[in-house]
């Protein structure tokens, strides 16, 4: 089935849409959707080559389909490349971008960098600061 028609067939009804306003924009939970919203360019379901974006707790996990594989298939074959949480966001933008650039939906490219590296930012560890020190009344107050 061509994605067209696939598309045309579930983009009215399907169990990942949500609507939260009746007028404004309709989003998508589907897996391979990466800025989650109710689109053809951006649907996992109806295109054949799709790159999903997961959070694994400790790594973020790039997954696509191979070149070969048969959009048709029941579970059609799929890469992983996982990226470490502690590799930092510039290489793992690199490696996002790589992706993209090798020719594999160029045109997800922004989305995609966009997504890994909000990933990558929830990742990164709070800096720990000093305590602050009483000054002026407080201070005095303390000593006292």
């Amino acid at each position: 089935m061509s994605s067209d028609l696939q598309w045309l067939l579930i983009r009215k009804y399907n169990s990942f849409m949500v609507k939260k306003v009746p007028e404004g924009p309709v989003f998508s939970r589907e897996a391979g959707n990466l800025p989650n919203l109710h689109s053809y360019k951006y649907s996992g379901l109806a295109n054949a080559k799709t790159i999903a974006v997961t959070d694994t707790g400790s790594n973020i996990q790039l997954s696509y389909s191979k070149k070969g594989a048969s959009p048709n298939a029941v579970k059609p074959a799929k890469a992983t490349y996982s990226i470490r949480s502690r590799s930092g966001p510039r290489r793992s933008l690199g490696a996002a971008a790589k992706l993209s650039k090798r020719g594999y939906r160029p045109d997800l490219r922004p989305v995609l960098l966009a997504r890994v590296s909000a990933l990558s930012a929830t990742k990164k560890e709070p800096k720990s600061w000093p305590a602050k020190k009483p000054r002026g009344k407080k201070a005095k107050a303390a000593t006292a």
